[in-house]
């Protein structure tokens, strides 16, 4: 039976009325506690209401044995593990995942990074739809068109054909916890070249860590000409261009192109301090670096993502930009240059890759919150604490 969750109308105009309730109260009422992370409480409850519904609807279109390969407990741990799965043909070579929990994620394809869930391929058009939808309602728009541009390029792959689980169909998800208010729960959506774990809970969400790439980076697909992951480039190498030459000089360093240090299972690396620092940056400068991160950031909805990306607004004078390779780029084409970002509670990686013969078409990058890794540090219990548990 589906929970009332989904009936968002009347949980919204509850809401609503909370904060009627709360926009007349004394001064001396309770107010939000300082742990949470979303910067308009009432906001981030109806954003995760209509999440949680989307969740729900998803979930009660498959029978009970279907759910048993969809839904997981959500176990957090202290820290993720590397795992690992040997090459069929190399026995020097292992792919490499990241667990933690029930689930796992790699830049590797899903054949030989086996992901927890069910393939989008091996879902009937209601449940396909019903993922699209949680993947809607739980991004922002551009972080909705950025997955399906990175999709699409795996699917000219597979339809080049290559020896392993490749296309739309191959993209996975999982369901981690069950999907309500009061408890952390996960969202897990990935593949080759893309892993999104986003958790929820009260009027929270995070997503972290989150890896997005591409072979090739610039494909025509059905709607025309496409250049995966070209904000991030483009905005990039802008950003190097508005530096003076002493400014250049401080944020170049020696690093291999396509080693990118902190992907899959290498998240407790230690690493130098690199790059130019914020506080060495003018106001413009800064709303460029600031700008460059929203494109990992904002791939969350805009409502949960608002607080985030304050937070590293307030951190840009102790956040490092990194680079390594040419300062130059064809227009219209991705470059072939390794950057990185690192600033509090925050890491970043663009690293094109050799595998295919051209740097420029074919990149990996991250994106890490260590702080809030797969919602470990969500605060629970919210609801309960501040009275909100009526309302559901």
């Amino acid at each position: 039976m589906l929970s009332p969750y989904i009936y968002l109308p009347a949980t919204c105009i509850a809401i609503y009325t909370f904060i009627l309730i709360m926009q007349n109260s004394p001064p001396n009422a309770q107010s939000t506690p300082a742990d949470i992370e979303t910067t308009d409480m009432s906001a981030g409850l109806i954003k995760t209401t209509a999440i949680v519904s989307a969740a729900q609807i998803l979930l009660s279109l498959f029978d009970a044995s279907s759910l048993a390969t969809l839904q997981f407990p959500y176990n957090a741990t202290d820290q993720p593990t590397p795992v690992y799965f040997p090459h069929p043909k190399l026995p020097n070579f292992r792919f490499v995942g990241e667990q933690f929990g029930a689930s796992t994620w790699s830049n590797f394809p899903v054949s030989d990074v086996p992901r927890p869930g069910i393939r989008l391929g091996e879902m009937d058009t209601a449940q396909h739809s019903a993922v699209m939808h949680l993947l809607r309602t739980a991004l922002s728009e551009k972080g909705f068109r950025k997955i399906q541009d990175i999709m699409g390029s795996d699917q000219i792959l597979a339809d080049s054909g290559v020896p392993y689980a490749a296309g739309r169909a191959a993209y996975t998800v999982a369901i981690l916890g069950e999907p309500g208010m009061e408890k952390v729960w996960m969202i897990q959506f990935g593949g080759h070249h893309l892993a999104l774990n986003i958790a929820v809970c009260g009027g929270n969400a995070v997503l972290t860590p989150v890896l997005t790439g591409a072979l090739p980076a610039s494909y025509t697909g059905e709607d025309g000409e496409k250049r995966v992951l070209a904000d991030e480039n483009d905005k990039a190498f802008a950003l190097m261009r508005s530096f003076s030459e002493s400014q250049r000089k401080q944020a170049v360093f020696t690093h291999p192109i396509s080693d990118m240090v902190q992907g899959p299972g290498d998240f407790d690396k230690t690493l130098p301090n690199v790059g130019i620092q914020g506080s060495h940056l003018d106001s413009s400068q800064k709303e460029m670096l600031l700008d460059l991160i929203s494109e990992w950031v904002g791939i969350l909805n805009n409502v949960h993502s608002a607080s985030r990306i304050a937070e590293v607004q307030n951190g840009l004078d102790n956040t490092c930009f990194a680079w390594s390779g040419p300062l130059e780029h064809e227009p219209g084409r991705n470059g072939a240059s390794y950057f990185r970002i690192r600033g509090p509670n925050l890491f970043i990686e663009f690293s094109p890759q050799f595998p295919g013969g051209d740097l420029t078409m074919h990149v990996h990058t991250i994106y890490r919150d260590p702080s809030r890794a797969y919602g470990r540090t969500l605060p629970e219990g919210l609801l309960e604490r501040e009275g909100y548990r009526e309302l559901f």
